[in-house]
C-alpha cells in the first residue's frame, strides 16, 4: 500500500471548542515521508515555521490533545481530525491555522471527513508504513487503564463508566473491528458530550468557551439538553473510541493490533503510546508492497472500513 496525501487544499471555517475563538483551517497536500504537519499562520518568526507531529508533542491532555512546543507553539484539539486523518490513511498532510485550536465543527469527526472526501485522497509513490504490535503493552493509573495487544488487524474496545442516569440506558462498552466495521457508520458522527455541573468550573479555567449545544451533547442531572437526542444509542461511548483513534493516530501511522481501554483518556492513550516506542521488542515497523498481504481492516482506497 502506498502513501497517501491530499488531492488539493481545502479551508473550513469554524470556532474552538476551548478557546471559543474563531478558526480559519485548511488543509494542504504535503510531499512523501514528511508525515502530519501543523503550522499556526498567525504566528511569525520560529512560532510561525511547521511543527511535524510526534506523540513527544502533546504536553496538554487537559480534556483534549494539544500540542505545545519548546517555542510555545500551541495546536489544541487535534484528537478529532486526527482521528479522520486514521479513517481515511492520510500520511502526508499540512494543517494551517490562524488560532491556537483545531475548530470543534459538530463535536464529531464528521465534518473532517467530508473536508477529506471534497479534497480528494491520493495515493503517492512511497511505501506506506504501519506500526506492529508484537506483545502486549499496558498501563494503569487510580480507576484507569490502558493496553494494546497483537492483533492481525485494528479493533478497538472502550468501557465507559459514569454515576448518571442517561449513561444507564446504553451498553457502556463498544467494541468494533474495522475489518468488518466501517468507521463512517459507526463511529464518525459521534460528538463529545459534557455536564452542564461542569461548565462554569471549566470557563473559570479558560475551557469550554466556544461549546454549545450545537457542537456538543450538553447534559443535565437527568437527560440530554439537546433537542435532537442522541445520534447513536451508546453515543457517549462511541466518541471515546473516536478520540483514542484520534489519539493513537498521533504516532502517524496505522497501528497493527487491538487497543482496549478502560476510562481511558487523552493523556494515559499518549503515555501508551511512548511506552510503545521506547521499548523496541514491542513493536515493528511494516510495509505492504503486496496489498494482498495486509490486513483487510487497511484494505481499498480508504482504511478503517470507509466506503
Amino acid at each position: 500500500m502506498k502513501q497517501r496525501t491530499l488531492a488539493k487544499s481545502i479551508t473550513a471555517t469554524g470556532v474552538g471548542l476551548h478557546s471559543g475563538e474563531r478558526v480559519s483551517l485548511t488543509l494542504h497536500p504535503a510531499a512523501e515521508n514528511t508525515g502530519i504537519q501543523f503550522r499556526r499562520s498567525d504566528l511569525s518568526g520560529e512560532q510561525g515555521e511547521i511543527v511535524p507531529l510526534t506523540p513527544y508533542l502533546i504536553n496538554d491532555t487537559r480534556l483534549s490533545s494539544t500540542i505545545v512546543t519548546e517555542n510555545g507553539i500551541r495546536v489544541g484539539t487535534i484528537e478529532h481530525i486526527m482521528s479522520a486523518f486514521a479513517a481515511y490513511g492520510v500520511d502526508n498532510i499540512l494543517v494551517e491555522l490562524n488560532a491556537p485550536e483545531i475548530p470543534i465543527m459538530d463535536g464529531s469527526s464528521l465534518p473532517f471527513i467530508f473536508l477529506l472526501q471534497d479534497a480528494g485522497v491520493v495515493e503517492q509513490q512511497a511505501e506506506k508504513r504501519f506500526l506492529r504490535i508484537l506483545k502486549e503493552v499496558s498501563l494503569e493509573e487510580p480507576n484507569k487503564a490502558v493496553k494494546f495487544t497483537p492483533y492481525n488487524g485494528f479493533k478497538v474496545r472502550l468501557t465507559i463508566e459514569f454515576d448518571h442516569p442517561v449513561f444507564n440506558r446504553s451498553s457502556p462498552t463498544f467494541e468494533i473491528d474495522f475489518a468488518g466495521k466501517s468507521y463512517v457508520e459507526e463511529i464518525a458522527r459521534a460528538r463529545t458530550f459534557g455536564f452542564m455541573q461542569e461548565v462554569e468550573l471549566m470557563r473559570a479555567h479558560n475551557l469550554g468557551l466556544g461549546g454549545n449545544l450545537s457542537n456538543a451533547i450538553v447534559i443535565d442531572d437527568t437527560d440530554v439538553l439537546n433537542p435532537e437526542g442522541l445520534r447513536y444509542p451508546d453515543e457517549f461511548v462511541r466518541h471515546k473510541i473516536l478520540d483514542a483513534i484520534g489519539d493513537l493516530y498521533i504516532v502517524g501511522h496505522p497501528i497493527i493490533g487491538a487497543f482496549e481501554g478502560y476510562k481511558s483518556g487523552h493523556a494515559i492513550n499518549n503515555a501508551l503510546l511512548r511506552k510503545v516506542l521506547e521499548d523496541e521488542t514491542a513493536f515493528e515497523w511494516v510495509e505492504f508492497p503486496d496489498d494482498d498481504a495486509m490486513p483487510r481492516a487497511f484494505s481499498g482506497i480508504e482504511t478503517l472500513g470507509v466506503s
